[in-house]
């Protein structure tokens, strides 16, 4: 389960009534996101109010907080730009929950074949220490404007023969 800390309108009280749901549902994992605002996105170009500094790192901690009373462990953490409150996310999972998918993210030791607008796409080799990437545009129209190239630049990466890395 993610959660997200904070949300634009969302107050203490109402990030509390979350964490009790998610604790109701009772799920083996928990990450516990901070809002990042990004550049492009319709929450940056319309200055929307988001929850202060203090608030967002008061949701955070009791996003922990409800995590650890429950078992839970952290093993994952992450940064991004643009973060509400300048706080990081956080997975935590009872014990043998960790999820192996995020785990590879983190420590990029997977490979990912994407698709949609945005996705980026990534060949891991991990022989010559070298990661190989191929994003997709962002902007949905230009996506699908532009599907043939995004099909290419996939192709590409993963056929290529990188021997000639070191």
């Amino acid at each position: 389960m993610d959660l997200i800390a904070g949300l634009p309108g969302e107050d203490l009280k109402m990030f509390e009534e979350t964490l009790r749901w998610s604790h109701d549902l009772a799920p083996e994992s928990l990450t516990i996101h901070s809002l990042s605002i990004k550049r492009s996105s319709i929450l940056h170009l319309q200055d929307v109010p988001l929850p202060d500094a203090q608030m967002t790192a008061e949701m955070t901690r009791l996003g922990q907080q409800a995590a650890l009373s429950r078992g839970m462990k952290p093993y994952y953490l992450y940064r991004q730009k643009y973060m509400a409150g300048h706080q990081e996310n956080v997975g935590y999972a009872l014990p043998g929950h960790a999820c192996l998918y995020n785990i590879d993210m983190m420590e990029e030791t997977g490979t990912v074949l994407a698709v949609g607008a945005g996705a980026i796409s990534k060949r891991v080799l991990p022989e010559k220490g070298h990661i190989e990437r191929a994003p997709n545009v962002s902007d949905i129209c230009h996506y699908i404007s532009r599907i043939p190239e995004m099909v290419e630049r996939k192709r590409t990466v993963f056929t290529a023969d990188w021997s000639h890395l070191r």
